[in-house]
């Protein structure tokens, strides 16, 4: 396992995260405990999860393993998020004071922890003034319940706000957002936002939901026991939305240098998004403790440079024109040539 800074932070962690969505759910509790145990065994030390995940249950098991096992508090770093709603009730949503306070509390009690080492706003709150989170934020660190601070799935304008808002409070560190060789859009706004305010990146998805394992097959529905084919229009990655000629470009893209190393899809797509510049740690989620054995074996792969260009050019962001795209791109550079 490598590792590096949480963001602008100076706590270090692994590039490899271990995402918990499943616990609870797909993976029970029993095979949970397994998950961790090995991840941390192989070095890893971010742990990633929310309060919505499976109505607490997640944070729950997190919460006995770690009773379970008291030595690893110290070893590992928490990460948790609070905005969605876990009740009925009018004030149980968003990213005001009185949710937060309650959802953080409640965060802490089934972790069984005092502190949670990064906190995170889920989404944005439309309804909420920044400066009201940013104020409840600054007070739980002083009061020492969260170590540090960070966004998931922002925009680039609710970044910089949100950064621009945090002067002289605590500030952001990192931001978990959508990221991985089918889905690159946040290179045109988000992570030009994240590198002016300092913002580390811990990619969620980072295998297309299972497309970048090479397991769908171009203009054939899914079948039998995955997530697609168990359901073929789920969420994001459903395959109608994704059965497209840019993805299959990529897939065959992922398996010639897959071919080549001799390397799972997997592995290879793991270190194309680990190696960018702006990641801090890929979030891995696995259903199984094979599917998380196979996505560690990606622990200190690195790509040839020929390798990453091969990659990186098969799923290139295409926005349609001027300020983006090639028309935009002097402008959108930071070398001195005649565009500046």
């Amino acid at each position: 396992m490598e590792y590096g800074l949480l963001g602008s932070s100076g706590t270090a962690v692994s590039t490899l995260t271990l995402g918990t969505m499943t616990f609870g759910a797909e993976t029970p509790e029993k095979d949970a405990f397994t998950q961790l145990d090995t991840f941390c065994e192989a070095g890893g030390t971010l742990i990633d999860t929310a309060d919505v995940y499976n109505a607490g249950e997640t944070e729950s098991i997190i919460g006995r393993w770690l009773e379970a096992r008291p030595g690893r508090r110290t070893e590992v770093v928490i990460a948790t998020k609070g905005r969605f709603p876990m009740d009925n009730t009018p004030t149980g949503v968003g990213l005001s004071r009185r949710h937060l306070s309650d959802a953080l509390h409640a965060s802490l009690k089934r972790l069984q922890v005092d502190t949670v080492d990064l906190y995170q706003m889920h989404a944005w709150d439309p309804y909420t003034p920044i400066d009201e989170t940013l104020r409840f934020i600054d007070d739980a660190v002083q009061a020492g319940k969260i170590h540090y601070f960070g966004l998931s799935n922002f925009t680039g304008w609710q970044i910089a706000q949100t950064a621009e808002r945090a002067t002289g409070l605590t500030a952001p560190v990192t931001l978990q957002p959508q990221y991985n060789l089918l889905v690159r859009d946040i290179e045109l706004e988000i992570i030009p936002a994240c590198d002016e305010y300092g913002l580390g990146l811990l990619p969620w998805s980072p295998l297309g939901g299972g497309w970048l394992t090479g397991k769908y097959q171009r203009d054939v529905a899914p079948t039998g026991a995955t997530r697609l084919g168990e359901n073929p229009s789920r969420g994001m990655e459903a395959y109608d939305r994704r059965n497209v000629d840019r993805t299959w470009a990529v897939i065959d893209a992922v398996r010639s240098v897959a071919e080549q190393r001799g390397d799972s899809m997997a592995q290879v797509a793991l270190a194309w998004l680990v190696d960018q510049p702006a990641v801090t740690s890929v979030i891995m989620g696995a259903r199984t403790h094979e599917q998380l054995e196979q996505n560690l074996a990606a622990a200190g792969v690195h790509l040839s440079d020929e390798e990453m260009d091969l990659l990186s050019e098969a799923g290139k962001p295409t926005p349609d024109d001027y300020p983006y795209g090639e028309p935009g791109e002097a402008q959108r550079s930071r070398k001195i040539e005649g565009g500046r």
